[in-house]
């Protein structure tokens, strides 16, 4: 891995220990360092220890401040997300509500950053939908949505043992995402 390369942000996963979700973004984040890049993995189990954001008084927590270091650090991002009920789960929603906290920073949201999405869903309506919804979202947050964006159908154990895709095709849209956020974010560094 390039110590120098661009950093990649992966955010995402459930609650659930060895989630489809997590091991999807593991695959994308493979592929960023493959290509050189740096990434850094704020998984499921952080994601859902979030507070409610509250955009009132009182500041944010200590795991607030870890989630938005973590965005302003980042060249890149990949969001990774299951599909419930059509949509992106609560713990996602929550996440990126939290980075309402950026929104005076110089660079607020995802502006300048390519932002690569992945979701897994149990049937191709949920995935589709979900992913709709995130990239509508990213453009949201001034964020730049790669090309391509990565939908699974995770209903028959996506996953072999070893963390790798069972179908050949989930794997290639697992590391083209990777692939296009890094490549932006190298086009954005000038390298």
């Amino acid at each position: 891995m390039n110590s120098d390369g661009p950093l990649i942000l992966g955010l995402g996963g459930t609650v659930r220990a060895s989630s489809s979700t997590e091991k999807a973004l593991a695959i994308a984040l493979k592929a960023v360092e493959a290509g050189g890049g740096r990434t850094r993995l704020l998984g499921g189990e952080f994601l859902a220890g979030l507070p409610l954001f509250n955009p009132g008084p009182g500041g944010p927590n200590a795991d607030q401040k870890v989630l938005i270091e973590a965005v302003r650090e980042a060249d890149g991002i990949i969001v990774a997300t299951p599909g419930y009920h059509g949509s992106l789960s609560g713990v996602m929603k929550n996440t990126l509500d939290t980075l309402e906290l950026l929104r005076d920073d110089a660079r607020p949201y995802f502006t300048g950053r390519a932002v690569g999405v992945v979701v897994t869903a149990e049937g191709w309506q949920a995935a589709g939908t979900t992913l709709t919804a995130v990239r509508s979202i990213i453009h949201a947050m001034r964020g730049w949505p790669t090309p391509f964006g990565a939908a699974l159908n995770a209903t028959s154990g996506s996953f072999e043992a070893d963390g790798s895709c069972k179908d050949p095709k989930d794997g290639w849209q697992l590391t083209t995402v990777g692939e296009q956020v890094l490549e932006f974010a190298k086009m954005k560094a000038g390298r």
